[in-house]
């Protein structure tokens, strides 16, 4: 696995930890927006944060970066979802957009396509 790789998934890892972590009150707002239940909430981050946590151990442990990376990518897909759904201005869509396209990238690498 190359450098730019690993900085992607450190980079994807860190975004995802501040936001679920130093952000939070911005995530409780949104999924409200949503009309999520904090239920859903909840486990949106705890998984956020386990794939961004094994995304980071992959460094070491290369097997654990696929699943890690095609999980969060899922989870970008459907931010992407829900900001058109709430009509959101598309300055909201570009920060997922840019770790879904992070995470396609690192899962293909991952997966051993040459990119």
């Amino acid at each position: 696995m190359g450098t730019t790789v690993a900085v992607a998934q450190v980079a994807i890892a860190l975004s995802v930890m501040f936001v679920w972590v130093t952000r939070l009150s911005n995530v409780e707002r949104e999924f409200r927006e949503y009309h999520l239940p904090d239920l859903v909430r909840n486990l949106v981050g705890v998984t956020k944060i386990a794939a961004a946590t094994l995304l980071v151990a992959g460094l070491w442990f290369p097997a654990l970066v696929f699943p890690a990376a095609v999980t969060m990518g899922a989870f970008m897909l459907c931010a992407q979802y829900f900001h058109f759904k709430v009509r959101h201005p598309v300055a909201k869509y570009l920060p997922s957009f840019v770790l879904l396209v992070m995470c396609v990238y690192v899962a293909m690498s991952a997966y051993g396509v040459v990119i």
